[in-house]
């Protein structure tokens, strides 16, 4: 075992000075410090041994003793340690899922974008893009393709189905605004005393500043018979394209009782030409559990899909894009895009 010895300057005469620190192995301190005191005077060594050995002894420290921390609170450092760890790693993973969905965010934006058409090299405000919507209807307003939603049938509706018809006519208005090319729209046949009016008041925010014509009168007191063309899944004719030259008129109706033809009676009681959506032309009947098909479609439905089609010009696409599937109707997969 080997010790750590200070030597002492015991040649002072009132003070012991420490003058150096000597470590030796084993026992050669014993032969050492009795070379150094015999070099001293006999005197002084017989004074000062007594004193000098109780010091050596207190000041003989082990080196070879194991030091082992044992203060109070290391455990808790060392497992505070690996909860930071931890910690750290949990906010890196975070931090790189909110990456990946912010540019996942992106990319579906910049996808619309180019889906309607959009530049993506400019960025507009909600203010200018705003004003371009509001340049958009005005123009359409005055030079767009007309279409009538004849609201003359609504006295044989339930409230309920009063409701419904005025969140459609909401979303139509809606698919309108966000059209490239919009419709020049007209309410017919709406009263202000109906319960209809009442109903789009409460239900559709700034209903009354809606860029749209909504009047008392019928679409024949707009525009002649001979230019009105009024839709319904009745009729015997498909529309094949839609004319600039004419007035196409939607039976704003929602029918829960399955009233039949209650839009065709109304087309014949005007005298006006009828047709309906290619939807037999361009779709087929999917099998399902309920064995459902129906070719009736809400109004916004039907609007949505004319949009599409003077957009595209592909009634394929635009069937394909908005007939609800719970219709029970598919493309039919032979039918390439025509025109």
């Amino acid at each position: 075992m080997g010790v750590l010895t200070f030597l002492v300057d015991t040649t002072a005469t009132c003070n012991q000075n420490i003058v150096g620190v000597f470590f030796f192995p084993g026992d050669a301190f014993g032969e050492q410090q009795q070379t150094e005191m015999a070099q001293n005077s006999p005197e002084m060594c017989e004074m000062q041994l007594n004193g000098v050995s109780e010091l050596m002894d207190l000041l003989h420290i082990d080196v070879d003793a194991d030091v082992v921390d044992d203060r109070p609170g290391r455990e808790d450092a060392l497992y505070s340690r690996n909860v930071l760890r931890k910690q750290r790693h949990w906010e890196k993973q975070l931090a790189a899922k909110k990456s990946k969905r912010k540019e996942e965010k992106q990319r579906r934006k910049l996808n619309r974008e180019q889906e309607s058409g959009a530049s993506t090299e400019h960025q507009f405000t909600k203010r200018v893009m705003k004003a371009i919507t509001k340049e958009r209807l005005a123009e359409a307003q005055s030079t767009g393709l007309k279409l009538c939603i004849d609201l003359s049938m609504t006295d044989c509706m339930s409230d309920k189905e009063i409701s419904r018809l005025a969140g459609q006519l909401r979303r139509l208005y809606g698919s309108n605004k966000k059209a490239t090319r919009p419709f020049h729209l007209f309410l017919t046949d709406l009263r202000e005393d109906s319960r209809l009016y009442r109903e789009c008041i409460r239900m559709n925010e700034g209903f009354l500043n809606y860029m749209m014509d909504i009047t008392e009168e019928s679409c024949l007191d707009l525009f002649p018979a001979e230019t009105v063309v009024y839709l319904t899944p009745d009729a015997e004719e498909a529309l094949e394209t839609v004319d600039a030259d004419k007035v196409y008129v939607l039976g704003g109706l929602v029918d829960e009782s399955i009233q039949k033809k209650l839009s065709f009676s109304r087309a014949r009681q005007l005298s006006v030409h009828t047709a309906r959506l290619p939807i037999d032309e361009y779709m087929v009947k999917k099998t399902n559990e309920k064995n459902f098909h129906s070719k009736i479609l809400a109004v916004n439905q039907v609007f949505d899909i004319l949009l599409t089609f003077c957009d595209t010009g592909s009634w394929t696409e635009a069937l394909q894009t908005w007939f609800p599937l719970g219709k029970g109707y598919v493309v039919a997969p032979q039918i390439t895009l025509r025109k």
